[in-house]
């Protein structure tokens, strides 16, 4: 039997939602407010959640704060306070959408975990009201 622990780390960051390959009138009419060319900020959650197995000497199946600190180091040291468009080399060539933002973090995520432990869901919360969730099932 497996059990599923969940936990959430926090970021800021702007982006801008444009696709270079379409006009800027596309892009427009397409992303709105959010092909603003300075870009535009938010808030960011980022709920990581994994599966495994319950350590019967811990009652773990991964200490909380290991994997807070997976996600701190591969994601969050990289993203936070930054524009996702410019500064960002591994967002670079992807329009940073929710959806696009929990698929790249989950690959980041996903290698860097112990053994036995699985990566179950990324979901990235942009505001209170939107978020997306990526899984490899």
């Amino acid at each position: 039997m497996t059990t599923t622990v969940t936990v959430k780390v926090y970021f800021e960051a702007a982006h801008r939602l444009h696709n270079p390959a379409q006009s800027d009138d596309w892009n427009r009419r397409v992303f709105g407010k959010c092909n603003n060319p300075h870009g535009h900020g938010h808030n960011y959650v980022i709920e990581a959640a994994v599966t495994g197995e319950v350590n019967p000497e811990t009652g773990y199946v991964i200490d909380m704060k290991d994997l807070k600190a997976v996600l701190n180091r591969v994601v969050v040291a990289e993203v936070d306070h930054r524009h996702l468009n410019i500064e960002v080399d591994w967002l670079s060539d992807i329009i940073p959408t929710a959806e696009n933002l929990a698929r790249t973090f989950y690959e980041r995520v996903a290698p860097e975990l112990p053994k036995g432990i699985e990566l179950a869901s990324i979901t990235v919360h942009e505001t209170d009201r939107n978020s997306a969730t990526f899984s490899n099932s």
